[in-house]
């Protein structure tokens, strides 16, 4: 006949709880007290605390964590030098290159306008000037058709502004290409 031997619940329990409760009081002895010092640096050590004029802070932990600045020869990428000048760009577009990109950009709002005319037409059918058809859940709770109708009708002011705001997009490419004289197509 084998003997088990089973350990009392109690004893687990109590060892994950002394266990928990140690874990528990080395971090909070590790939270120093912080101090936020004039020129906006955060420090623990008590060294140079009167010398920077630091005042020890009230709230919760902080964590601060030092970023790195890119170098030039970081993953082989060249870093653009940016110079203030007096409203002269450092660095100029050739002109077809703007050309291209500009046709490029607006050819993805065309395409964008159609995709949001296609889903108002789709919306304006459903919505059907107000009165969509049921559908089966709609029949026993009439609120839920509201609440569907009225989701309808903010859709549709939505993509009515969307559509909007492509157009008035697309005007002001051709308007500026135009006045540089460089693009003489118009918008219909």
């Amino acid at each position: 006949m084998k003997q088990s031997h089973s350990i009392p619940l109690v004893f687990v329990v109590s060892v994950v709880f002394v266990m928990f409760a140690a874990s528990f009081a080395m971090q909070v002895q590790a939270q120093d007290r912080m101090y936020r010092c004039d020129d906006n640096y955060y420090t623990n050590s008590l060294n140079d605390l009167k010398a920077r004029g630091c005042k020890p802070l009230e709230t919760g932990n902080v964590t601060v964590v030092q970023g790195t600045k890119p170098t030039a020869a970081q993953n082989g990428v060249k870093l653009a030098a940016v110079t203030p000048s007096a409203g002269a760009p450092s660095q100029r577009v050739d002109a077809n290159d703007q050309r291209a990109r500009d046709a490029d950009a607006k050819g993805i709002m065309e395409v964008e306008l159609r995709r949001a005319e296609a889903r108002k037409a789709e919306l304006a059918a459903e919505y059907n000037n107000g009165e969509p058809d049921k559908r089966g859940d709609e029949a026993r709770n009439y609120q839920k058709y509201l609440d569907r109708v009225a989701e309808l009708k903010a859709s549709l002011a939505r993509i009515d502004s969307d559509i909007a705001g492509i157009r008035r997009e697309l005007g002001r490419g051709t308007a500026s290409s135009s006045a540089g004289g460089s693009n003489s197509s118009t918008l219909r």
